[in-house]
């Protein structure tokens, strides 16, 4: 695993997180009101193309080791794109139809008024994430983090998980310090001891803490989770007839690759964490069991209710203003995925 490399001091990242916050409030692209409510094509038009967000090429990896059938529509541009702040840039800029984020990139983008809709979920059950510590740390417990300096995204999973997690344990956030950085910061923020403690992914901990554990750092466990996986898309693109039958043939696809990723740990591990991210079989075999099985509603109900929760907790820290995150949900597409599993992938 290699390490990654500050983009911009902890000033720098400040601004930049409070510029984000504030602009484009009245971006002429941004339409937060209802989703188109033409009934989705039952054919794609030919000549239909969508550009997907496929971190670390994980898509087309799934897709090609499952031998999963062709898409109806040309992939323009498979963007390696994974962080949800960047992905709300590439919407904007016109680069980017359809990504896989979790809760709370819909969240923000709604914030910054830029209109885009959750169009497929899948549920986590099993934390995605754990709190380690910095080298020497005398943290143990999520009690322990008052007065320490939390690595915080405000647009990113990583940064709900935070938030809730201070809730469980009773902390207000005036009693930590908020240190925001973008994800791909928290890594080197841990080793330089900048912060006290970040959200790692279970991808990342367990060679993070063997490196480091000799020196003092160490996993707080909770069993705080982030309930949404998510498809999402610019309401500009579901308003165009042909790529929102094109992201409705897509769904399927999508939801069947994690199933098989599922249900074939061994290849997965050898193909992508062992080949492609340089880890140790040993390593992959570790996160491979922290896996969650996917689950597929056919209903949204528990997700919205999840979703508006976030969206709630977020406004109490000032993150955001309270809002109604129904406005988030494209209903249309809202069974696709469900439809395309086995009963056992149905939640």
């Amino acid at each position: 695993m290699h390490r990654r490399v500050f983009l911009s001091s902890l000033l720098g990242a400040s601004a930049a997180v409070a510029g984000l916050s504030g602009c484009a409030k009245g971006d002429a692209s941004a339409d937060t009101k209802g989703a188109a409510t033409e009934p989705l094509a039952d054919k794609v038009p030919a000549g239909t193309s969508l550009k997907i967000a496929s971190y670390q090429n994980v898509q087309q990896l799934q897709f090609r080791l499952a031998k999963l059938p062709d898409l109806p529509f040309t992939v323009s541009n498979w963007l390696n794109i994974g962080a949800g702040p960047d992905v709300i840039n590439a919407f904007r800029a016109g680069s980017l139809d359809l990504a896989n984020n979790a809760g709370i990139p819909p969240i923000q983008a709604h914030y910054q008024g830029y209109g885009a809709k959750i169009v497929a979920i899948d549920l986590t059950r099993k934390p995605n994430y754990l709190f380690a510590t910095k080298p020497g740390s005398d943290i143990r417990t999520t009690h322990d983090f008052r007065g320490r300096r939390l690595a915080f995204s405000q647009g990113q999973a990583q940064g709900v998980v935070l938030l809730r997690a201070l809730k469980q344990a009773g902390l207000t956030y005036d009693e930590v310090k908020l240190v925001p950085l973008t994800s791909n910061q928290f890594l080197t923020a841990l080793q330089s001891g900048q912060v006290d403690v970040a959200p790692l992914p279970n991808s990342q901990a367990p060679a993070y803490l063997q490196q480091y554990a000799a020196q003092g750092a160490r996993a707080i466990d909770t069993d705080v989770v982030d309930l949404l996986n998510l498809l999402w898309a610019p309401q500009s693109v579901l308003s165009d007839p042909a790529k929102a039958a094109a992201i409705a043939s897509y769904i399927p696809q999508w939801a069947k690759g994690l199933v098989w990723q599922y249900e074939h740990p061994d290849v997965w591990n050898e193909e992508f964490y062992v080949k492609t991210q340089n880890l140790t079989l040993q390593q992959a075999q570790g996160i491979t069991k922290l896996a969650n099985k996917p689950l597929f509603p056919p209903r949204w109900d528990e997700a919205l209710k999840w979703e508006q929760e976030t969206a709630d907790l977020l406004a109490e820290g000032g993150f955001v203003k309270k809002f109604d995150v129904s406005s988030l949900f494209d209903h249309r597409f809202e069974s696709i995925a469900a439809e395309a599993v086995p009963e056992e992938y149905r939640k």
